[in-house]
C-alpha cells in the first residue's frame, strides 16, 4: 500500500504562511493552495485578482517559530487600502469580506457638506 502524502507540508517550513477559509454552497472548506503562493503579498494579490470568489477567514502560521494566528483584520485592511488606492474593481464576496471585517464601505464615495 502506497504511503500518504505528510499532512506538514514538506518544504520550507521556516516561512509565514497564510490559509483561506472560503465560502462554498455546500458550507465553508480551507481551500488547496500551492506551497509557493502560501505568503502575504501572494495572498493579497490573488484575493485582489478573484483567486477566491467568498473568503471568510485567513490563518497565518509558522511552524519553525511556533505562532498561528488569525490574519483576517490585517488582509482585509491591506485589502481596502490596495482596492481605494488603486481603484480596483472586486467581486460581490471580496467586498463583502472586506466590509465585514474593516466595518466600512468600499469604493463609496463620502459627500462633503457644502460651505456656506
Amino acid at each position: 500500500m502506497p504511503t500518504p502524502p505528510p499532512i506538514i507540508p514538506t518544504g520550507r517550513l521556516d516561512r509565514d504562511t497564510h490559509l483561506v477559509l472560503g465560502g462554498f454552497r455546500g458550507g465553508a472548506a480551507w481551500r488547496e493552495i500551492a506551497e509557493d503562493r502560501v505568503d502575504y503579498a501572494t495572498l493579497v494579490g490573488d484575493l485582489l485578482a478573484g483567486q477566491y470568489g467568498r473568503p471568510i477567514r485567513i490563518v497565518a502560521f509558522n511552524p519553525i517559530a511556533g505562532w498561528s494566528r488569525d490574519a483576517t483584520g490585517d488582509v482585509a485592511l491591506q485589502l481596502a487600502r490596495r482596492v481605494d488606492e488603486e481603484g480596483r474593481k472586486i467581486s460581490e464576496g471580496l467586498r463583502d469580506f472586506i466590509e465585514s471585517h474593516t466595518g466600512r464601505p468600499i469604493g463609496v464615495q463620502l459627500e462633503l457638506p457644502l460651505l456656506k
